[in-house]
């Protein structure tokens, strides 16, 4: 049976040839057995209209799935002097990223300041429909992911990313299991049963169809009190990866699982070979 999941990296593989770029990228990505590229703008969107539909191309010759991770400095929570500011670096994400033949754009959502969640919910729902409308009204059909975040003070918890995309259509959450288990910084969130509760959530929330195209980060994680410290590889993590694939298994998910280790695309042929074991789908 064919896998449901795609595996990739966030970010050009480490031993991608040089000079390298998202095209040496995308094709090296294939050479070595994995099938999905998140192409990792975090620090600004610097490309050209030119380059972008090279990366297309690439992508679709080579039947890489390709997604955009936007710039670190998006906050939905900013204030009104800084959100201009963010919403560009999300946008142009949108913009460039479709260019480049990308489904899905994962951009972190920002901080509560000290605010309760559910207040901070009122000023970044808004703002996040404003875009989905903006990218819509211009054609542009890319799903904006806000990733689950690894410590507490961010806004990024698992019901956030919910109710972001529960309330706006064309928002799905990127979901970080390593976040989500150093989020609460007291190694829960890593069993079997707490991850297969958390899926059943999701269904409930926003159907079946959201886990049969489910975006997800995964790494090995270092953390304390106050949630995640460092990505590590997966062999020196806690990390139940076994567990997780059988949940996931369990609800007939599939999309992408995406890899932020240290030792990326070895991790990443890691995840998929432990999701072959589990699944039985090559």
């Amino acid at each position: 049976m064919k896998s449901k999941f795609r595996f990739g990296t966030v970010g050009s593989p480490i031993a991608t040839p040089k000079p390298g770029g998202s095209v040496t990228a995308i094709k090296y990505s294939r050479s070595i057995g994995l099938d999905c590229l998140e192409l990792g703008w975090v620090q600004s969107v610097r490309v050209s209209e030119e380059t972008c539909k090279m990366i297309r191309e690439s992508a679709d010759a080579e039947d890489v799935a390709i997604s955009v991770h936007a710039p670190y400095f998006i906050n939905l929570n900013a204030n009104d002097e800084e959100w201009p500011k963010s919403r560009k670096r999300l946008m142009d994400a949108a913009y460039f990223g479709n260019l480049a033949g990308a489904t899905d754009i994962i951009f972190h959502p920002g901080s509560y300041f000290g605010a309760e969640p559910k207040e901070v919910l009122k000023t970044a729902l808004p703002r996040l429909l404003g875009c989905v409308e903006e990218l819509r009204a211009a054609g542009n059909p890319v799903l904006l992911r806000p990733e689950t975040m690894g410590k507490g003070a961010m806004l990024g918890s698992f019901e956030d990313t919910l109710a972001m995309a529960t309330d706006i259509q064309g928002v799905l959450p990127c979901i970080d299991f390593a976040h989500l288990h150093a989020r609460p910084g007291d190694g829960s969130m890593n069993s079997y049963d707490e991850w297969n509760a958390l899926l059943v959530q999701m269904k409930a929330e926003l159907g079946q169809t959201a886990l049969q195209q489910l975006h997800i980060h995964l790494s090995g994680i270092e953390y304390g009190e106050k949630g995640e410290k460092n990505h590590l590889p997966i062999a020196e993590s806690d990390l139940d990866l076994r567990g997780l694939f059988e949940a996931l298994k369990l609800h007939d998910a599939g999309g992408r699982i995406l890899c932020e280790s240290p030792i990326m695309e070895e991790d990443a042929l890691y995840m998929k070979k432990t999701w072959q074991q589990v699944s039985g789908q090559v």
